[in-house]
């Protein structure tokens, strides 16, 4: 007789939602154990994992639960391990078995530009920059970045603190910003993904729910994006872009960090030297 399923018993929380996601990708086969009887889930079991790890099925339920706090690394890189993950799921995983003290929601107060992080922004010329908040608020750009990514938009559109764009909602809401992406559903995967991973460190924060709430309900891709749970530490990559003015170039990115781990951080854009792509940027960027 097959054992009985247990995952579906109690709540379960954000990291228990995590786990269930990451145990969804893993075939029994895959993980090396027994497979028996008829299989309500994809993937592992919550009593398989438990197995895997060297936990007893009691304490990773409660876990999920959030009825047990701070795990220990030594059961954090046992879950990790069986669950075959990466660097950055590994530590999104670490920041959810530790969450900082429950409170009430906080409301964030908006955002400020940091003065020298603005300053460098402006001093890069015609390096395509934009600054962009914890969840992607876009705090100031240079010249080049709004001809770049929004020169359908008031240049000074970031200096509204009400209503400044935001960078996930123009990906999935505005025509303009679909558009410009040749590989739309790549770069909206990353961006919810890389939103994924800040949310632990800011989990309390009604900003965060309030983003999430109305992308949710206006878009039913970054809804079925978010309840995937990927999470991904965005750094450095390439993206291809197709814009209205100058057509299409090929882009190196770089997003670089803040020191004060406030989530605010600088994204630029470059061109290989001497492509096609670095003429049109050029060409965008000399436009009066």
């Amino acid at each position: 007789m097959a054992a009985p399923s247990l995952d579906t018993d109690g709540p379960v929380t954000e990291l228990g939602e995590f786990l269930r996601s990451r145990r969804g990708r893993i075939s029994p086969e895959e993980a090396g154990v027994n497979s028996y009887g008829r299989r309500r889930v994809p993937g592992l079991r919550r009593e398989e994992l438990a197995q895997l790890a060297g936990v007893s099925v009691t304490y990773l339920t409660r876990l999920e639960q959030g009825q047990s706090q701070n795990a220990s690394e030594a059961i954090i890189d046992a879950l990790a391990r069986a669950l075959r993950l990466d660097a950055d799921e590994r530590a999104h995983l670490y920041a959810l078995a530790h969450p900082a003290p429950v409170r009430r929601p906080q409301t964030s107060r908006p955002e400020v530009a940091k003065p020298g992080a603005e300053q460098l922004l402006h001093s890069m010329g015609d390096v395509p920059a934009v600054l962009l908040g914890r969840f992607n608020d876009i705090l100031a750009w240079n010249r080049a970045g709004h001809l770049l990514l929004a020169g359908h938009l008031d240049c000074n559109a970031p200096s509204g603190v009400e209503d400044r764009p935001n960078q996930l909602a123009l990906l999935f809401l505005d025509e303009h910003t679909r558009d410009l992406y040749v590989d739309w559903t790549d770069e909206a995967a990353l961006a919810v993904a890389s939103l994924r991973y800040v949310a632990a460190q800011f989990a309390d924060d009604r900003r965060l729910a309030a983003l999430v709430g109305e992308l949710s309900m206006k878009s039913p891709e970054f809804a079925r994006l978010w309840a995937s749970h990927d999470v991904r530490l965005c750094t450095s990559g390439s993206k291809r872009v197709r814009h209205p003015e100058v057509g299409d170039m090929e882009l190196g990115y770089e997003v670089l960090h803040l020191p004060e781990g406030n989530g605010q951080r600088i994204l630029t854009h470059t061109a290989e030297p001497g492509s096609a792509s670095s003429a049109a940027l050029r060409l965008l960027t000399s436009a009066t």
